[in-house]
């Protein structure tokens, strides 16, 4: 059974990829009982995974190449990520 902390984890990154299709971008919560957000982007194939931790302001968003984005921004976020998934590593 989760606990709450694994069960807060879950609203974050469900919310996050609720609005990540209105951004192009295609996503599956993955995980289990540990769950992690996979998430590219169709056109170029690029593609990470994304933890949500807390923070001392709140939620937060980690993904590679030392990406982030706060939990109470989801729109900021979204942004964020796709850029990140648009351009070229």
């Amino acid at each position: 059974m989760a606990n709450s902390y694994t069960s807060e984890r879950r609203v974050h990154l469900e919310a996050l990829a609720g609005l990540l299709p209105d951004h192009g971008l295609v996503s599956r919560l993955v995980g289990g009982d540990d769950p992690v957000l996979w998430v590219w982007h169709p056109r170029t194939g690029r593609q990470t995974i994304i933890f949500a931790t807390p923070a001392h302001n709140g939620w937060l968003f980690l993904w590679s190449a030392g990406g982030q984005g706060p939990a109470d921004d989801l729109e900021r976020t979204a942004l964020t990520l796709k850029e990140a998934l648009v351009q070229p590593g």
